[in-house]
């Protein structure tokens, strides 16, 4: 049965039990504690934690998943994979313990022939937890499993919570028996690599307080309304009814992994290392598509550094396999033709995609020759230092800084004779794994401060908000927190969050920034700094109290700062616009990746891979302001977020929306997103609009900077004054100032080009007097001098030797604070006499120092005058060695 077949058959299944199908949230789901969902009920987390109402009893969704904190062991296992899809059900405090488990049941066993997925009831155990009566109960009266395959557990493997105070609950799983060729019998408490999980039931009924680790923790009572969250994993059913050993060959990963074989030229399944590589290229193939999908691009903080890591390993397990042209582009063709049957997006939006990858792939192949420079240096200095191995802060260095892989690093290292100190490396890893688990960890407990928001929710409701009609209300003060606590009242000069029963201030969200305004009323002032959503329905208001105090039940009117609003419509509209004009002019796959505005300032990242020439710019600068020119209706609708894909509406990557969307429109279909942040009427409204800068922020992404209204009128006045300046200091027409300044540019470079033909000439000059007063050392002359800079001095001692009649070493000396650099050269005549400026060099600066026969360069401590006498005295003992 195919991965899609057992998908549809899980939605149908639980559509026709009353469930509303959801559908997959984005991957970057806005959640500050996640960088991925990472589990199916992420999306579910605000009904499931009660911070606001579930628009549904009952639901089911097939969500895609992300984790990487496992990474090392994709390949290695059947089951880790770094992307995997949960398909789960959820109830909203409707049913409970007796249908999730009689559903789930019914589903796994029921036969393929009816809908099911036919799997024999005797090859199925299940576990709950040891206290959970219940449940054990409704399993072998209700649904008929023998007592002897229901494991009772203990609260690490059958208790769930989100690890602070919250809802929490037993839990009861279903495992399937492999056979005894996976290990030996006796349930899972045996072997779970044989009786392998298929189905995770939450049965979501108690109120847990605070404590630490997974049992540590009192429990307060029971929910008032009980939820039901399940988990079963896609890719497991898969390579269960599909008759495979694990993960990476199931449809969706095999033809990726037989073409990467096909490519390298290395079959699958005869063990070893070589499996282990396809199968990473398979997961990490798959996984990146569906990153890139959703709108992320390779970078190096967050999100974007961990798609930029999986990529990477794919194309390093390439060349570990012995393939060394690009691959991406035609491995990932392979993936979306096994996604796109259950995710069409990945077929429609694939040449974005694309691109996407590609553009990795180059920049880690410049990466990787960036990398081996960077090593060979770092292999010569050990080499010098006399060390056998190359230290571990510096294979961390190449692997952390350049994304130089270790296994690479440790190939090179030893083919130039050299270890690496790989206990070193290890333990700087760890040490960056323990900081990241440590931030995760410090992001998930972010939860517990969410506790004073859903008080403050359930005891007032959400928040009017009524940003799209007003600009000020009357309203009345619900909350005021204080460092996230609550307070009585807020006074003169404190920085407080202040919850309203109304507002008309936009909150923070879809890259428009909040607004600025005041609060006022009852001899109190207090200006608004920042709004956000702490909570869906909940809005809060960051201020400054400026006069008297503000105080729980205060009237209070809420007034937006109306300059500030006008600028914010003008910059969130010119996004669209510019949005809309780079589509015009580069095509659809000019698609925003993100955006930020602010009054008067717009930002906008899209897929791109190349720089935008000075022409093409203009011309989608053009575009924005001749969209401006004709005053383009701006349209806002509501409709279902199927409708609004039907007629084309672009989302925001990484964004969620509920299933009744806004819609914007700007010239119809000339501009038409998906957006709840606030616009102009007419786009006339917006004003000029200039494009300011034009640069890169990652592989396969571009990033535009514009202003818009009054400040692209001070923009344009600021450019056209400087225009002014430069003609009057060139006394030139303003239309001949780029010829006039290129003539300058030009002139320049002649000069200094001039300047360096004299520099050379003097050098010669030089050379030339210094050589006729070396003093001789056993027939070799021995010439020393100083020098302003290190190419100062490297160039005059290239010009000694070179111009020396006979043979000679020269010394050229480079002062500088606390400590001096060397530059040793000898000539073609003194290197026949078994002279070597490198070998001089290191032995006079104990060892520090590298270069060629040639030319060699070092630092050295003390006195120049010191170090010079002793490559005196070194030339002496080598050349009566000699003799």
């Amino acid at each position: 049965m195919r991965t899609a077949e057992i998908r549809r058959r899980f939605l149908d299944f639980f559509a026709q039990r009353g469930h509303t199908i959801v559908d997959s949230a984005p991957l970057p789901i806005d959640d500050p504690t996640l960088l991925f969902v990472n589990a199916g009920m992420v999306p579910f987390k605000p009904y499931l934690l009660g911070q606001t109402p579930a628009p549904y009893p009952r639901a089911a969704s097939v969500q895609k998943c992300v984790r990487t904190l496992d990474i090392d062991d994709v390949g290695r296992t059947a089951r880790h994979g770094s992307f995997f899809q949960m398909n789960g059900n959820f109830s909203f405090g409707d049913y409970f313990k007796a249908e999730a488990i009689e559903y789930a049941w019914e589903l796994i066993t029921r036969p393929v022939a009816d809908g099911g997925y036919g799997l024999p009831e005797s090859r199925l155990w299940v576990s709950v937890f040891h206290e959970d009566d219940e449940a054990a109960g409704i399993w072998r009266d209700r649904v008929g499993v023998s007592p002897d395959r229901i494991v009772r557990r203990g609260i690490v493997d059958n208790y769930w919570s989100m690890g602070v105070p919250g809802p929490c609950g037993p839990s009861s799983e279903i495992f399937i028996d492999r056979g005894p060729a996976y290990g030996p019998d006796g349930g899972p408490e045996a072997d779970e690599e044989r009786f392998m999980e298929l189905w995770n039931l939450v049965f979501m009924q108690f109120e847990r307080g605070p404590g630490g680790g997974k049992k540590d923790y009192p429990i307060l009572g029971e929910l008032p309304a009980k939820n039901i969250d399940t988990g079963m994993g896609l890719e497991r059913m898969a390579f269960i009814l599909q008759g495979m050993d694990n993960l990476y060959e199931i449809d969706e990963t095999r033809p990726i992994l037989e073409r990467a074989a096909e490519l390298s030229g290395r079959p699958y399944g005869r063990g070893g290392d070589t499996d282990v590589r396809l199968r990473v290229v398979a997961d990490h193939i798959r996984t990146a598509l569906m990153i890139v999908t959703d709108g992320v691009v390779p970078g190096n903080e967050g999100r974007p550094y961990v798609l930029r890591r999986i990529l990477r390993r794919s194309v390093r397990a390439m060349r570990l396999l012995g393939y060394g042209d690009p691959a991406l582009g035609e491995l990932f063709a392979v993936a979306r033709d096994c996604m796109s049957p259950s995710y069409p997006e990945v077929a429609a939006d694939f040449d974005r995609i694309r691109e996407v990858a590609v553009a990795e792939e180059e920049a880690f192949d410049r990466t990787l020759k960036q990398g081996t420079g960077i090593l060979d240096l770092a292999v010569k200095d050990a080499k010098a230092a006399g060390h056998t191995r190359l230290s571990g802060a510096s294979a961390f260095k190449l692997h952390d800084t350049y994304g130089f892989p270790i296994d690479l690093t440790l190939e090179m290292a030893a083919e130039q004779g050299l270890e690496v100190d790989r206990e070193g490396f290890t333990a700087l890893m760890a040490e960056q794994r323990r900081r990241a688990k440590a931030d995760a960890q410090s992001r998930k407990t972010g939860h517990g401060d969410m506790s004073v928001y859903r008080r403050v929710l359930d005891e007032h409701g959400p928040t009017k908000w009524l940003a799209y009609e007003t600009l000020a209300t009357d309203s009345r003060v619900l909350a005021v927190l204080k460092d996230g606590e609550p307070a009585r009242e807020a006074g003169e000069g404190d920085i407080v969050e202040v919850v309203l029963d109304r507002t008309p201030f936009y909150a923070e969200s879809g890259g428009q920034e909040s607004d600025a305004g005041l609060l006022s009323g009852g001899g109190a002032r207090a200006e608004v700094l920042a709004v956000r959503r702490p909570s869906k329905g909940l809005v809060t208001h960051q201020v400054r109290v400026l006069d008297g105090t503000l105080a729980v039940g205060a009237r209070v009117q809420a007034e937006v700062d109306a300059e500030w609003r006008l600028g914010a419509r003008q910059a969130h509209s010119g996004t669209h616009v510019v949005h809309a004009a780079l589509r015009q002019v580069l095509g659809p796959t000019a698609l925003q990746s993100g955006s930020y505005n602010r009054p008067g300032y717009l930002r906008l990242d899209f897929s791109w891979r190349t720089r935008l020439s000075t022409d093409t710019r203009s011309e989608v600068e053009e575009a924005a302001n001749l969209a401006v020119r004709r005053d383009l209706p701006v349209e806002v609708r509501y409709m279902p977020l199927a409708r609004a894909r039907e007629i084309g509406a672009l989302a925001l990557f990484g964004e969620t929306y509920d299933e009744q969307v806004r819609v914007v429109d700007i010239g119809g279909a000339w501009s038409r997103e998906l957006c709840g942040g606030t616009h102009v009427e007419h786009a006339s409204q917006i004003g000029p609009l200039a494009i300011t800068s034009e640069s890169s922020v990652g592989s396969g992404s571009r990033r535009v900077e514009a202003v818009v209204g009054v400040e692209a009128f001070r923009y344009l006045a600021r450019e056209r004054d400087l225009v002014s300046r430069l003609a009057e200091e060139l006394k030139a027409p303003r239309e001949e100032v780029p010829d006039r300044v290129a003539a300058l540019v030009a002139r320049l470079k002649e000069a200094e080009r001039a300047s360096e033909r004299l520099r050379g000439k003097l050098l010669v000059a030089e050379a030339a007097e210094l050589a006729a007063k070396a003093s001789d050392i056993a027939g070799v002359g021995f010439v020393t001098a100083t020098a302003p800079d290190v190419a100062a001095g490297r160039a005059l001692a290239e010009a000694v030797r070179e111009r020396y009649g006979r043979p000679g070493v020269v010394a050229v000396a480079i002062p500088g604070e606390g400590k001096f650099v060397l530059v040793t050269g000898v000539s073609e005549g003194a290197r026949g006499l078994g002279l070597s400026a490198a070998d001089l060099l290191r032995e006079a600066l104990g060892g520090r120092g590298g270069g060629t026969p040639s030319l060699a360069q070092g630092a050295g401590v003390g006195t120049p005058e010191a170090l010079v006498a002793r490559l005196a005295e070194l030339v002496a003992d080598r050349l009566a060695a000699r003799e």
